[in-house]
């Protein structure tokens, strides 16, 4: 093999590469190289030999048997554009019936209110409560995430364990932060210590298993400004807000050539603050908001992507046993 003579910056040549296999337009591309500082010339010189390299010509032949695929899914979302599939329903009193035919075999997200009403979490939660009760129990957080950007998809890095006081000293601050952070993965509810809050949850009847065992939900808790990043699920998930509020976005399952994917579940797109001009693509994606109040529940179908910002101190609960005969859909894991 050849030396490596290129004057760009690696990532930068598979930036190029990438774009260019997605059909992003050359001119486009070398705007945005030059942008970021690249001379005029060597954007030229890079766009023509990356153009001309076998591997190159290798993965334009992969893209274009895909083509097909991502050209069913624009038609796929130019239908569900003119079935509402632009917003973001909003729905209270709503039947199991009308939930599982219109939104979860539907694959719509929805935000559903009233479910919550009978959650004695509702009056209960607090930061002081749970210092109370469960003060000393072990907890297991995410910390150190400020320092790595990749710390959603590599968590295993950032698991600690704590008394449960410290973490809510830490919450109690008033500080906002995406530093520090009890997410599912955490699995707090596994274990015996923080167990007798699930008493203070109730299973939207008809819809989740009643029995709200211990592996059926887990558990977010954390300051104002914990962000969880574009990425999507591999099963339907039910999310309850139970104090705070959070900032939702959602982007279809059906436009994942548009939020340019990483490391299988993730997007390479910051949805908080997206560089369009680094991710030309995300500016045609559908982009569905919400701000969830205490008692609002959202409905995240598998595969549809969604970004996550707390606006407040916040504690968040998520269900996946849903009362659907086989369980719920899972997607295969993409590589």
């Amino acid at each position: 093999m050849s030396e490596d003579k290129s004057l760009l910056r690696p990532e930068w040549r598979q930036w190029l590469a990438e774009n260019l296999a997605l059909g992003v337009g050359p001119e486009e591309v070398r705007q945005v190289l030059v942008g970021a500082g690249v001379d005029p010339a060597l954007a030229h010189e890079e766009m023509e030999a990356v153009q001309k390299h076998p591997y190159y010509q290798a993965c334009l032949q992969v893209a274009r048997h895909f083509g097909w695929l991502e050209s069913l899914m624009d038609v796929y979302s130019e239908l569900r554009a003119q079935d509402g599939g632009r917003q973001l329903e909003v729905r209270e009193h709503l039947t199991p019936e009308e939930f599982f035919g219109r939104y979860y075999l539907g694959h719509r997200p929805v935000v559903l209110r009233g479910l919550m009403k009978d959650w004695p979490a509702l009056q209960k939660w607090s930061l002081s409560y749970f210092r109370e009760r469960f003060g000393p129990v072990e907890v297991e957080v995410m910390m150190g995430r400020d320092a790595n950007p990749e710390h959603a998809a590599q968590h295993d890095r950032h698991r600690t364990r704590m008394p449960f006081a410290d973490f809510l000293t830490m919450v109690e601050s008033g500080k906002e932060t995406n530093d520090y952070y009890m997410v599912p993965r955490n699995d707090n509810w596994r274990h015996a210590g923080l167990s007798p809050l699930r008493e203070d949850l109730r299973a939207p009847e008809g819809l989740i298993d009643p029995s709200l065992q211990a592996d059926m939900m887990t558990l977010l808790l954390g300051p104002a400004g914990t962000v969880t990043p574009l990425h999507h699920d591999n099963m339907n998930i039910l999310l309850g807000q139970v104090m705070g509020r959070k900032h939702v976005k959602l982007v279809p399952s059906y436009e994942r050539h548009r939020v340019y994917p990483h490391r299988g579940t993730f997007s390479h797109v910051d949805a908080g603050k997206p560089d369009l001009m680094a991710h030309p693509l995300f500016a045609q994606a559908t982009v569905l908001e919400t701000v969830l109040e205490p008692g609002d529940m959202v409905f995240l179908p598998v595969g549809w992507w969604h970004w996550v910002k707390a606006l407040d101190v916040s504690a968040s609960v998520t269900f996946h046993h849903f009362l659907v005969p086989g369980g719920n859909t899972h997607l295969d894991a993409p590589f």
